[in-house]
């Protein structure tokens, strides 16, 4: 998948194609919806799909200090993008101007001159613009002037409710990893690189893969979760453990593992854990040796847990 940053950046050999807008935090399944429609038709159209995307998240640049918790990196998003059959991918640096772009210069100058779109797909909600004053209308007239045509894809509901990036985010802040993963179509994950914790998990039998996160990342509710561990094409079972370690009065909040059938060393490597399943909340043991009896069922838990993906 080819990416620049910045629609002046679009390479002239790329100009044209179905173009599909949006933050898509997730690619969850409404994502899907949308951008899946973006790529069918460029297939039928013999031209490429492009997304256009935003960084940073529009709300931290119209509410500083709002920014919501984010369900991908825009690393993991772009291989999430390249997997469902994107071609390319152009990233705008969300500013203040930009924001204040009236949604006929947004529509004129980004979709028009720099990307050069045949057809824009979105979402039947979307708003684009200065105040988000534009809309999917908006969006049909303008290309009926500019020469381009538009799909305006309905969006995928949950029970009674949009499924949006969102309601994915309560799900994982409050841990329930389970029904997150089949909103996403795919475990939620956190990444970062593996620094240098305590090491107390090596002198009790169980040394953990402590990974700094990401800004902003969505990490689940404190406790132990069954998952696994992937770097470089790897993918290991782990037992995933989020908080503040309370039995040895840590205050720190932390994301570590424990990688099962695994001995090397990961310092320095950028990790993503998944998450399959919460196996309990976080406790505090009276004793060393009661901290080690429940790790050795978590990891116990773990093994039947992962076997079963």
């Amino acid at each position: 998948m080819q990416t620049w940053r910045g629609a002046e950046n679009t390479p002239a050999e790329w100009r044209g194609g179905v173009v599909t807008i949006g933050f898509f935090d997730g690619v969850h399944l409404g994502h899907r919806q949308i951008i899946g429609q973006a790529v069918r038709r460029a297939r039928d159209r013999g031209e490429r799909a492009v997304v256009l995307t935003f960084d940073p998240h529009p709300g931290e640049v119209l509410r500083p200090g709002s920014h919501p918790a984010l369900l991908t990196t825009l690393r993991h998003k772009a291989e999430l993008l390249a997997g469902i059959g994107v071609d390319a991918l152009c990233v705008q640096p969300f500013t203040l101007d930009f924001s204040r772009l009236p949604p006929a210069e947004f529509v004129h100058g980004m979709l028009v001159e720099r990307l050069g779109a045949s057809v824009v797909v979105v979402g039947e909600n979307f708003t684009y613009g200065h105040r988000a004053a534009g809309t999917l209308a908006a969006l049909v007239a303008h290309g009926a002037r500019e020469g381009f045509e538009v799909d305006g894809v309905r969006l995928v509901r949950s029970g009674d409710r949009v499924l949006s990036s969102t309601e994915i985010r309560r799900r994982v802040a409050e841990g329930d990893v389970e029904s997150a993963a089949v909103a996403l179509a795919r475990p939620h994950r956190v990444e970062g690189v593996v620094v240098h914790g305590d090491a107390r998990g090596r002198t009790i039998g169980y040394p953990t893969a402590n990974v700094e996160v990401t800004p902003w990342a969505a990490v689940p509710a404190d406790g132990v979760y069954a998952g696994f561990a992937c770097w470089d094409g790897r993918r290991q079972p782990a037992a995933i453990s989020i908080g503040t370690n309370p039995t040895f009065a840590g205050r720190e909040r932390r994301v570590e593992a424990f990688l099962l059938d695994f001995d090397g060393d990961l310092y320095g490597e950028y990790l993503a854990y998944e998450f399959t399943s919460r196996l309990r909340p976080t406790l505090r043991f009276e004793s060393v040796d009661e901290l080690v009896k429940q790790m050795a069922a978590d990891v116990e838990a773990t093994r039947t847990v992962t076997l079963s993906v």
